[in-house]
């Protein structure tokens, strides 16, 4: 018997679209604010953890191709975000890292974004929470094993 029937149950899928859109433009103004843009949260992010990555792990961590990889990063070279530094284990390629005005206004950044989320949450138990998170994950789960991800 098929999960969705032509009427009824809403389509979780587009759900989940329609408020990962509307999330996006919800903070997308704030994170302006901090010289920032939703679309350079993954490599935000990664930089933070990882300190200095490739162009090629930040396209793969992104699940974006190489090409608007190298765009995102001219762009956020341009507006003092990044900066490419040599790879001391291969003298041929550069690493990109985080320059430290954006690692100073990360922070400020994160706070908006968990202030965000934690709005978009209200009303949800911490039991809700964690079971929409679990369902979430085996959700990508999926779509990585048909070859989405």
């Amino acid at each position: 018997m098929p999960l969705m029937k032509e009427h009824g149950t809403p389509n979780p899928l587009k759900l989940i679209g329609r408020a990962n859109r509307g999330f996006a433009r919800l903070v997308d103004g704030g994170l302006r604010d901090f010289g920032f843009a939703v679309g350079q949260l993954p490599v935000l992010v990664s930089l933070k953890k990882s300190k200095a990555l490739s162009q090629a792990e930040l396209a793969r961590i992104a699940q974006v191709e190489q090409p608007s990889m190298a765009q995102l990063l001219t762009r956020m070279e341009r507006d003092g975000l990044v900066e490419r530094v040599d790879n001391p284990e291969d003298k041929r390629s550069r690493l990109i890292s985080l320059t430290p005005l954006a690692a100073k206004r990360l922070p400020k950044a994160k706070a908006l974004m968990d202030a965000h989320t934690q709005e978009a949450l209200a009303g949800f138990s911490r039991a809700e929470v964690e079971q929409l998170a679990a369902m979430l994950l085996r959700l990508n789960e999926n779509i990585e094993r048909m070859g989405g991800g």
